[in-house]
């Protein structure tokens, strides 16, 4: 393998926006992301989100394609969660995502950002930015 240095701050939500993360299962939601990462041989940086979307900061080894990367792990986690969590429950995502791309020094701050999620969206101290899944400007406020 080549040498590389990949960041990439991923952000999608659920279908229609509905709040359907819910805080019984938000945690395992969370540790089946990281573990469908890890067998895509990628590392996981933070992992966090509100009721409707997801935030993600991850390293992916440049054999693996950005949109195959995350259409992977998506179908996984609603397979996960529809059958093996709450079994019938309609877990499902929007088909779109956002990807930034950022650098090394920006790592911590991109972490935080996601670790903060919940607050950053109770209090309006989003970015705009961080939170786009389309080019038209849909936001996951």
């Amino acid at each position: 393998m080549s040498f590389y240095k990949l960041y990439y701050h991923f952000v999608w939500g659920t279908k229609n926006r509905a709040p359907i993360i819910l805080p019984e299962f938000e945690e395992r939601l969370f540790a089946a992301i990281i573990a469908k990462i890890k067998d895509l041989d990628g590392f996981v940086h933070a992992v966090d989100g509100t009721s409707d979307h997801i935030h993600l900061a991850a390293s992916v080894k440049p054999k693996i394609a950005v949109a195959r990367f995350i259409g992977e792990v998506k179908g996984n986690t609603s397979h996960f969660v529809n059958f093996l969590v709450k079994p019938g429950f309609d877990f499902y995502w929007q088909e779109e995502y956002g990807v930034l791309s950022f650098g090394e020094k920006d790592l911590p701050a991109v972490v935080n950002y996601i670790r903060n999620q919940k607050k950053h969206h109770a209090e309006g101290t989003f970015r705009e930015i961080m939170e786009r899944t389309s080019p038209e400007g849909a936001l996951l406020e």
